[in-house]
């Protein structure tokens, strides 16, 4: 990012030599991450990420297919980029069904179809949750669309780089990911959108990304998103198994010194590797996030996007209802590929040590 940012400052929609050389970084790295979901170059529209992509997804579509139908289905537990977004759609006109979860953070397939009606044009479920890590069956889901003309779109912004994703396996027409989350770049994304699916684009412009997204492009954001999936990808399988070592010997630690604490989304079919959500009994999230904090322990109550917030996370209501407790002492805690088995063992030490700390007030 630094050699792009000092040694190519030209416009990529520029002829002259200076542009050209801008524009064959975006080509490279748009045909090397087309490569690793499986999807043509010309699929994947760079964004400024994964918000931007759930709302050219959703709007685009909804925009674009209004006359065969007003009807979208999500789930309730989806980031807010997609839910905000849905909610601004019910303000158009559009009409939404939020299917529900189960205790593990799962829809239910026969739910789905229940839902399907003649002015369906679009499925928007997220690849895995952000914050229990529960992954949907996005294959099945897919399959099930496969000979319709609905619309199927996933927000795979937890996911990419943790998962192995084929698009075509998958059924996919749209897909959301974003940089950040496989130590890339912020403000860089893409969208990925299948051939022949029409939408109607968010901004308007310039003709960059085939009319799709206008704006200048992002150039070392775009080179550093490319370096992401490469060491993203890169032992991928080694890395899973890495963070699921983690997840045990977390969950381990906090079995050994006997505190009350369960695993929020355990004994879902399928989950993410790298995301662990805890509730700790007795224990309410303000006095754990500003203990952990002083600990030297980043960790989150629920999605970063809503960090602030003393609402309980929509994803566990939807997973344990209003009254549960679970609803206020549960924590999120991520590991990444540069953390060490030594330095979860640390922390989950002096998890232990606030958790003993508030619940013997």
């Amino acid at each position: 990012m630094m050699d792009c940012m000092v040694n190519t400052f030209g416009n990529p929609s520029s002829i002259h030599s200076f542009g050209r050389q801008a524009r064959h970084i975006i080509d490279d790295a748009r045909a090397f991450i087309a490569k690793s979901i499986n999807a043509s170059e010309n699929e994947i529209i760079f964004t400024s990420g994964g918000t931007e992509a759930d709302n050219t997804a959703l709007f685009g579509v909804a925009m674009a297919n209004k006359e065969k139908g007003n009807h979208i289905i999500t789930t309730s537990i989806e980031h807010h980029a997609i839910l905000h977004t849905c909610n601004q759609l019910e303000k158009e006109g559009f009409e939404i069904t939020y299917l529900p979860v189960n205790e593990f953070g799962e829809i239910n397939l026969d739910a789905l179809k229940a839902a399907i009606t003649e002015s369906t044009i679009l499925v928007s479920i997220m690849y895995g949750n952000n914050e229990v890590g529960t992954i949907q069956p996005i294959k099945e889901i897919g399959e099930l669309l496969s000979d319709s003309p609905i619309i199927f779109h996933s927000d795979a912004v937890q996911a990419y780089g943790t998962q192995l994703i084929d698009v075509k396996d998958l059924h996919l027409d749209l897909m959301s990911v974003s940089a950040h989350k496989i130590k890339g770049p912020k403000g860089i994304g893409f969208l990925y959108a299948k051939n022949g699916i029409k939408f109607v684009p968010r901004q308007y412009g310039g003709e960059q990304e085939r009319k799709r997204r206008a704006g200048t492009e992002n150039v070392a954001g775009i080179a550093g998103f490319k370096e992401a999936v490469r060491l993203a990808h890169d032992g991928l399988q080694g890395k899973i198994e890495k963070y699921e070592q983690f997840k045990h010997r977390m969950a381990s630690i906090f079995e050994q010194e006997k505190i009350q604490f369960e695993i929020n989304g355990e004994g879902a079919k399928s989950s993410l590797p790298h995301v662990l959500n805890i509730s700790f009994s007795g224990t309410n999230v303000e006095s754990m996030l500003v203990n952990l904090d002083l600990a030297g322990i980043a960790a989150s109550s629920g999605s970063a996007c809503t960090a602030g917030s003393i609402e309980p996370s929509h994803v566990l209501v939807a997973m344990f209802g209003n009254e549960s407790s679970r609803t206020t002492n549960s924590i999120r805690f991520s590991f990444g590929f540069e953390n060490t088995l030594d330095e979860i063992e640390k922390a989950a030490l002096s998890i232990t040590k606030i958790v003993k700390k508030i619940t013997e007030r």
